[in-house]
């Protein structure tokens, strides 16, 4: 998953706010907050940019296609 990278980026930030001392501490809290994290955003039903682009590209050419279908009904029924 390409959020795998942001989660472990965002958790290692969020724990590295915890003291030296509290290294273990640190790795536990790390390990949940990714699962947190990921649990949370995968509720959300999230998509990545490349499949918003991938369906902005689609609706767009479905959208030509329409225009040129409208236009040709157009000139039928003007044709009758």
């Amino acid at each position: 998953m390409e959020y795998k990278n942001t989660f472990d980026d965002l958790a290692k930030k969020i724990t590295g706010l915890l003291p030296e001392s509290a290294l273990q501490l640190q790795k536990d809290l790390e390990t949940n907050v990714r699962s947190l994290l990921q649990s949370s955003l995968s509720k959300m039903n999230l998509v990545t940019r490349e499949e918003f682009d991938v369906q902005a590209a689609l609706l767009q050419r479905t959208r030509e296609k329409l225009d040129k279908l409208e236009k040709q009904l157009e000139e039928m029924e003007g044709n009758d």
